[in-house]
């Protein structure tokens, strides 16, 4: 199967789906690698173009880790939204993976940039088979069913600070390795987000997040990544859960069970 994981910045994948990617992988997947925003807006040293440069290299490195191919971006940060443009940009991108497992962003997370990725990758989804839909560059359009999944905000909170629990759960406890080895390719966002977030330890972070996950499984993991599933109504029919099949039940989780 073909897994296409949309992140908005470069290092967003890192924090809450390359575990999944990962395991993924282990199961014989093939692994794509997006993020619609280029990062230029992620430093308070270099200039944007700068900026930019140093974090596509960042992300491809990354990607290259995790065993993706990687895609390049679209759009500078902060100007990625909801609109024509920037639709037919991601449409054309579904298009070309063709994926049966579309991983993306939280509809409810705390940046604008990572929201409006979530619904431009769902409806370049919804819009992957339809011909008169914009698609920039142009491409034939793809037929087979996919299964969106979204991640879990970041820090686990919606935009008013509420913790949205997941619908299930992938352990990623041995997968920890290569997934902090991926993140730690960021080198460029440690200071960064520590001046503008408060982020003091970047890869400790990441850790945290996926310990608080893996304290939901009630024992069967210590680290996790939170999914919850989009409405299958123009994507697949209602048999078609394509992470349970390939993953199964000893690494899919409930948080029922914390």
């Amino acid at each position: 199967m073909k897994v296409m994981a949309i992140g908005a910045h470069p290092d967003d994948i890192e924090f809450g789906m390359a575990g999944t990617m990962l395991r993924l992988a282990q199961a014989g997947c093939e692994l794509h690698y997006m993020t619609f925003c280029d990062g230029c807006c992620g430093s308070n040293v270099t200039n944007a173009a700068d900026t930019a440069r140093i974090r596509g290299a960042e992300a491809a490195s990354a990607a290259r880790l995790l065993g993706a191919a990687y895609h390049p971006p679209f759009a500078h940060d902060l100007e990625v939204f909801y609109d024509k443009p920037c639709l037919a940009k991601a449409i054309s991108a579904v298009r070309e993976v063709a994926p049966d497992i579309l991983l993306v962003p939280s509809l409810f997370d705390y940046m604008e940039d990572h929201v409006f990725t979530a619904r431009l990758a769902v409806m370049a989804g919804f819009c992957r088979g339809m011909p008169n839909a914009p698609c920039d560059p142009p491409r034939p359009i793809a037929e087979n069913p996919v299964m969106v999944y979204h991640a879990q905000p970041h820090g686990h909170r919606d935009s008013m600070g509420a913790f949205r629990r997941p619908e299930f759960l992938v352990a990623v406890d041995d997968v920890m390795d290569a997934k902090t080895a991926a993140l730690a390719e960021h080198r460029s966002q440690r200071d960064w987000l520590d001046d503008s977030q408060g982020m003091d330890a970047y890869l400790e972070t990441m850790h945290s997040l996926c310990a608080e996950m893996g304290a939901m499984s009630g024992g069967a993991c210590r680290f996790a990544e939170g999914w919850s599933r989009h409405n299958r109504l123009g994507f697949c029919d209602g048999g078609f859960d394509p992470l349970s099949e390939v993953l199964g039940s000893d690494a899919l989780l409930s948080p029922a069970k914390a």
